[in-house]
């Protein structure tokens, strides 16, 4: 008997068309669920910038190329951040239709590159030079502006960097080692210290100070000057010791301790510290490691000053001890005062201009009542010191002007009162001398997280108040955009 035979593709099963129908409805949910799941559009922040061109002769690259490099120069070599340089010269660059530059500082070097298609410029300037200039720092923010506002044409913008560098301070160099002497003698009033030791720690610092230019000018390494500043300062401590014991001074009018922690005001690296962690939060480990490690070799510096002098009079018969130096805090009102002293002193001291003293002596004042008021509240220095810099960084920010008086100088001096020098100073006296490993390790980690806390109130402080004026640039924004982190 015949069977007979359908072919195969006559024979569908019944269930055929249910089957395709669900494998349909999977492939529709499987593409809703990556849609959900899955981006939309390109990553929140650029991996790699597209290529502008300029439509610029190469010759006029070149000469806006150079004019970045030297005020960048200038501007880190008279004690700019790195994160307000690189957005400066990203300003300035744009100002003259270059918007394809890129900027690239470390420690000491700052180089510059424009992209083209047939022939790419690349420049780079060696950072010699490193001082606190805050004169010439306020007239290269205000040719940057100028730039960017359309008044300056290029050629005019070169002849203007060149009178900017050629000018002459606004103080003769006897006026600095006045205010850094004043400066001192502040330090020992917010210490505790009386008139006495204030006249003494002023006399020793502007000693400090004129040997320190005298060996500058011989070309002694700053390792070797840093030695040199601590040992006339514990050597004056000593001699204080020696006149006490034989003559019968009055130990409670001159104790060493103040005297010799406020003399060593010019030397401390509590202002190299400060810089060093703002760097970081801005996004730039580079330059902020290489001022970690100055501040360690500086600090070096310092070591082998105190520890030569205190051996020399110990071998003397006249062994010094230093005392605590953070329990004499005086009252309120006298710390504002001394705040105010400070900061006005530095700023002189940093060549800034007379009419803005009183300014920056006001904030002081402000920053070292905050400070004063957050530290009784026992939230530990760097608590008070986070608190006092969130409020100078707001007012440097506001009624900072780059034209006239650059926010980072408001911000610098505004801090100065509260700079962790004297925990610096205090735990290598405990590790040279005492042999505490412990309690010098603490006040170190006192020194760094006031450090931090300085830097991070700052930069709080003038991003908030950025934000609220609503003035930083689109170059700002990419200038500081590294701090965000790497999540896209």
């Amino acid at each position: 008997m015949a069977v007979a035979t359908t072919p195969e593709h006559e024979t569908a099963p019944l269930g055929a068309p249910r089957a395709e129908g669900h494998v349909r409805r999977e492939s529709i949910l499987r593409e809703r669920a990556r849609r959900v799941v899955a981006g939309s559009g390109p990553p929140t922040l650029a991996l790699s910038a597209r290529r502008r061109q300029s439509d610029l002769a190469a010759e006029t690259e070149r000469s806006v190329l150079d004019l970045v490099l030297r005020v960048g120069e200038a501007m880190i070599a008279t004690g700019a951040p790195v994160a307000d340089v690189t957005a400066a010269l990203l300003r300035l660059a744009a100002s003259y239709g270059v918007t394809n530059c890129h900027v690239d500082i470390t420690f000491i070097s700052i180089s510059a590159s424009i992209d083209r298609d047939d022939d790419p410029i690349t420049k780079m300037r060696v950072i010699n030079v490193r001082t606190s200039d805050y004169s010439r720092l306020a007239d290269l923010f205000a040719m940057v502006d100028a730039a960017a506002a359309g008044r300056l044409s290029l050629e005019r913008a070169h002849t203007r960097l060149e009178d900017v560098l050629d000018s002459p301070h606004p103080y003769r160099r006897w006026v600095v080692t006045l205010a850094l002497g004043v400066m001192a003698a502040g330090v020992a009033g917010l210490l505790g210290g009386g008139w006495q030791v204030a006249i003494v720690a002023a006399g020793t610092t502007a000693l400090i100070d004129r040997a320190l230019r005298v060996l500058r000018r011989w070309g002694l390494p700053y390792l070797f000057q840093q030695a040199v500043g601590a040992g006339i300062a514990t050597f004056v401590a000593i001699a204080l010791l020696w006149g006490q014991d034989t003559f019968g001074w009055d130990r409670a009018l001159l104790p060493p301790s103040l005297v010799v922690a406020s003399g060593m005001v010019v030397l401390l690296a509590g202002m190299q510290l400060v810089g060093a962690a703002e760097d970081a939060i801005s996004g730039y480990p580079l330059t902020a490691a290489a001022k970690s490690f100055e501040v360690a070799l500086y600090t070096v510096g310092l070591v082998v000053g105190i520890g030569f002098v205190l051996d020399l009079g110990r071998r003397l018969g006249v062994p010094l001890y230093i005392g605590d130096v953070f329990g004499n805090a005086p009252p309120g009102l006298v710390q504002i005062a001394c705040g105010a002293v400070i900061a006005g002193s530095w700023a002189v001291a940093s060549y800034t201009r007379a009419a803005n003293i009183w300014l920056i002596s006001l904030v002081g004042a402000v920053a070292a009542g905050i400070y004063y008021a957050v530290d009784a509240l026992w939230l530990g220095p760097a608590g008070a010191a986070f608190f006092a810099a969130l409020l100078v960084g707001l007012l440097a920010g506001v009624i900072g002007d780059r034209g006239r008086l650059p926010s980072l100088v408001v911000s610098v001096c505004g801090v100065t009162p509260m700079l962790p020098g004297l925990s610096i100073y205090a735990a290598m006296f405990d590790f040279i001398e005492g042999g505490d490993v412990i309690g010098g390790g603490q006040l170190a980690i006192r020194a760094l997280s006031v450090g931090l806390a300085l830097a991070a109130g700052v930069t709080l402080g003038e991003f908030l108040a950025f934000s609220l004026r609503s003035e930083m640039d689109r170059w700002e924004r990419r200038a500081r955009s590294r701090a965000r982190g790497a999540r896209i």
